[in-house]
């Protein structure tokens, strides 16, 4: 496209699009002109932007289109209709989208911490090369480090702690998945070499029993939600390499911003993963009961973005933002 021949041809609308945002009061005439000038800038834009893109020219037709979009939309605020769709649509919709993303994650992920389990709990030298063979001992022993660790603060705060780091880690993950993934893989890796060294110890001591007791009522969710951090992130990562039939541009602010709300609902998964930690893992009930209560807030999960998420999905929700609230763009060719 040449762009000079493209100014020439739009600048008269565009500066007539100019005039009617800087007057104070519009006619029914003059309201409709600025409706189709607004979609034609719109359009213009996403043109030079996709095809010959000049910084200043789209800073300043950018700035024309947002003041035309307000004018026109007039100015949203948010309600509870929009935490509603949240958390009803959104959410899981972006979830349930992600899933050949994060289900993968989640079982290789499971494989590699059960191996790491298997070399540590099989191989003294290397259990030797973690800790001296007494600091092993206090670890592992009943009553030990691994035990106490849930009980050793007060339920409120244990519970607030872990919901403010696992939270970090998924935001971390879904934030850093930019950099075609590569961070993400290292967050998890180490996730993973944490679960392995515990089962591992853990086995080797014949108290494997004792730690999954413990891992599972909370870890069976909180690892969930890593899982669809991670996988979201590697899926934001991947879009940077391939992004379909998208301009690149537009499909990474729309990955961005689908991530952006899942990381506010994880946030909310992880809280309750967190009051499980803090209250269920180290209470006095049997351990069927502990794991049972972690068994159902998992598949209430499960349930939540398969049902739930799976019909919005369907029926055309991403997780992105509402339409009124993107840029514009044009179609494009697969």
């Amino acid at each position: 496209m040449d762009l000079d021949v493209f100014v020439s041809a739009h600048r008269a609308e565009w500066d007539r699009l100019d005039d009617l945002l800087h007057r104070r009061r519009l006619t029914g005439a003059e309201v409709d002109e600025l409706v189709v000038l607004y979609q034609r800038a719109a359009t213009h834009l996403s043109l030079i932007q996709s095809s010959a893109p000049d910084p200043q020219l789209t800073g300043w037709l950018s700035q024309r289109v947002a003041r035309a979009r307000s004018a026109v939309t007039g100015t949203r605020r948010a309600s509870w209709r929009d935490v509603v769709r949240f958390l009803l649509e959104g959410f899981p919709a972006a979830v349930y989208r992600a899933r050949y993303w994060w289900v993968p994650t989640a079982v290789l992920s499971t494989v590699v911490a059960a191996l790491l389990g298997w070399w540590i709990g099989a191989h003294p030298e290397v259990q030797a090369a973690i800790a001296a063979p007494e600091e092993l001992r206090e670890l592992t022993r009943p009553g030990g480090q691994y035990e106490t660790y849930y009980s050793s603060h007060p339920a409120a705060s244990f519970a607030a702690q872990v919901w403010t780091n696992n939270a970090r880690a998924a935001a971390m993950c879904l934030a850093l998945g930019i950099f075609l993934g590569l961070p993400v893989l290292w967050i998890l890796f180490l996730n993973m070499l944490n679960l392995g060294v515990g089962i591992g110890l853990m086995s080797s001591a014949g108290r494997l029993d004792v730690f999954l007791g413990l891992i599972l009522p909370h870890g069976l969710l909180e690892l969930t939600a890593v899982f669809v951090a991670a996988g979201t992130g590697l899926r934001l990562g991947w879009t940077v390499v391939d992004p379909g039939p998208r301009p690149r541009r537009t499909a990474l602010a729309q990955e961005g911003r689908a991530a952006l709300g899942m990381a506010i609902g994880l946030a909310l998964v992880l809280f309750v993963s967190g009051v499980i930690e803090g209250f269920v893992t180290p209470s006095g009930l049997p351990t069927w009961a502990r794991i049972g209560i972690g068994v159902v807030a998992e598949l209430a999960f499960l349930a939540y973005v398969f049902v739930l998420g799976g019909r919005a999905a369907r029926a055309g929700e991403t997780g992105d933002v509402e339409a009124a609230e993107r840029s514009a763009t044009v179609p494009t060719a697969a």
